[in-house]
């Protein structure tokens, strides 16, 4: 249904100038909405597109609210603002409460909670109120689901692990599978170590499509409230995310790694295990995390592939990088005074 700008404005604060009574219908890109649209500019370098939008009205900066060519809403973050109005804009149906006819249901269910096709839910396993379980998904005996999570179709998550309230959980996600673990005879043989841990999820999480969550070897694996866990992550056994932290596709964490508050990772990082990364770090995509990151700050780097040893050769080397530049700058300058001594 169609709103008044100045009914957004007066839900989610900002200052209003231009036109309140304009009609808005949705959200849409700065260089293609329409007169009826609200459109957002948070990155100054689509600021060219802002003189010949044709949005009806546009979220954006206090500093560029004097370029826009029509009505806008000024607020200091414009994308979290969009963030908020796009969520109230276009709403997402939950599904009819009730318990498919084909799903398999071995413990209690409040009436309130939607049940798919071809679901199977364990012995003693808690679903909280209002939860959506999508087709074919699984959970196991012992496992909890918080209320008001959405599990879409083909989730599964393994006995005993709990997942808090308000969780969104992609297509083929996979929560609480066995943990790597195997032990090494002398033969070359390996023998599996039984994972024995859970997972622990908190509130308002949400983990992308084909994404993994071992379980614990012997304690529990443990994701914080907050989390944003792109598609296609491996998180391995034990390892701790913090609260609030957001995680883009295919990184990997192996096992024991311990990972603070509100850190980022970049697309394709991978963190290597028994590590600690401190609260407020940012590591780039690509990047490889080979030791403990203690300090908050941006983190950046590869290493071309060779073999182990020049690898270590050739990184001892690098970290004294700066202690050798100083070293050739201290010679140089000495070099040149006894050249000038010399003449």
């Amino acid at each position: 249904m169609p709103v008044r700008l100045a009914e957004i404005v007066a839900r989610f604060g900002g200052d209003l100038a231009g036109d309140g009574d304009r009609s808005i219908t949705g959200i849409a890109p700065l260089d293609s909405a329409g007169p009826g649209q609200l459109a957002f500019l948070s990155n100054p370098k689509y600021r060219q597109q802002l003189a010949n939008t044709r949005a009806g009205a546009v979220i954006l900066m206090p500093e560029m609210a004097r370029e826009s060519p029509t009505a806008c809403v000024v607020t200091p973050q414009p994308y979290l603002y969009f963030a908020r109005v796009a969520q109230w804009l276009s709403p997402q149906l939950r599904p009819v409460p009730g318990v498919h006819p084909s799903a398999v249901v071995e413990c209690d269910v409040p009436a309130s909670a939607s049940i798919g096709p071809n679901v199977w839910i364990g012995p003693d396993a808690k679903i909280g109120e209002d939860v959506v379980i999508g087709a074919q998904c699984s959970i196991g005996t012992g496992a909890e689901v918080g209320e008001g999570s959405w599990l879409h179709s083909n989730v599964s998550i393994y006995a005993h692990c709990r997942l808090g309230s308000r969780a969104i959980v992609h297509s083929g996600a996979v929560i609480g599978s066995d943990g790597f673990g195997f032990a090494r005879e002398a033969e070359g043989a390996w023998v599996k170590i039984p994972q024995t841990g859970r997972v622990l999820i908190g509130h308002d999480v949400e983990i992308g499509a084909n994404t993994t969550i071992d379980r614990g070897a012997l304690e529990d694996t443990v994701i914080g409230d907050g989390v944003k866990l792109d598609n296609q992550i491996q998180v391995a056994h034990n390892v701790h995310i913090g609260d609030h932290c957001a995680l883009a596709g295919c990184v990997g964490i192996a096992g024991s790694t311990h990972i603070g508050v509100r850190c980022t990772v970049g697309g394709g990082a991978i963190l290597l295990g028994h590590l600690h990364i401190a609260d407020d770090v940012h590591i780039s995509a690509g990047t490889l995390v080979a030791k403990s990151i203690s300090q908050p700050g941006n983190y950046t780097g590869t290493v071309p592939f060779m073999s182990h040893d020049d690898w270590l050769k050739n990184f001892s080397r690098l970290r004294h990088l700066d202690a050798m530049a100083d070293k050739i700058r201290s010679l140089e300058s000495r070099l040149a005074t006894l050249e000038k001594n010399t003449k």
